[in-house]
């Protein structure tokens, strides 16, 4: 199971009219520590950020799912809380078990199709609490180097 963290990164950023504008945005990184998921998200950046940029925030999400998209040029992430439901024999009730998805899409009908679609091998009965539009820009996961 991966552990994810959204990480906040804030650097300064040339707006369109060329002023010089600090932003924070956030990231998911897949890590197994806080230590590593700065710095992870520190590797990735340099990439984005001219500059100087700090980690201003690394939070542990419980996420137990992500469904990537690789086809998608623009997209935005989507936060999803699905309902697994089951039956409790001994007081004849259902009983509800919510989890949290992550969902890469272009809207939000893409993202109700992609979580139909990545629910499809799942062998309990769900149910679709909520869908929401998050502000997280890109989710990394963990890529295992050849000397590791």
């Amino acid at each position: 199971m991966n552990n994810w963290f959204e990480c906040k990164v804030t650097y300064d950023r040339t707006a369109e009219d060329s002023t010089i504008k600090k932003v924070t945005e956030p990231y998911l990184v897949d890590a197994l520590s806080f230590t590593e998921a700065e710095t992870r998200i520190c590797k990735e950046c340099q990439a984005y950020a001219t500059g100087e940029f700090t980690v201003s925030a690394v939070k542990r999400c419980k996420i137990t799912e992500m469904f990537f998209n690789d086809d998608l040029q623009e997209y935005k992430w989507f936060r999803c809380r699905v309902n697994y439901l089951s039956l409790d024999e001994e007081k004849g009730v259902e009983k509800r078990t919510a989890q949290t998805m992550m969902v890469q899409a272009v809207d939000f009908q893409d993202a109700v199709k992609a979580l139909v679609k990545g629910m499809e091998s799942s062998v309990c009965d769900y149910e679709i609490a909520s869908i929401a539009e998050t502000k997280i820009l890109d989710a990394f996961k963990y890529q295992p180097t050849e000397n590791q």
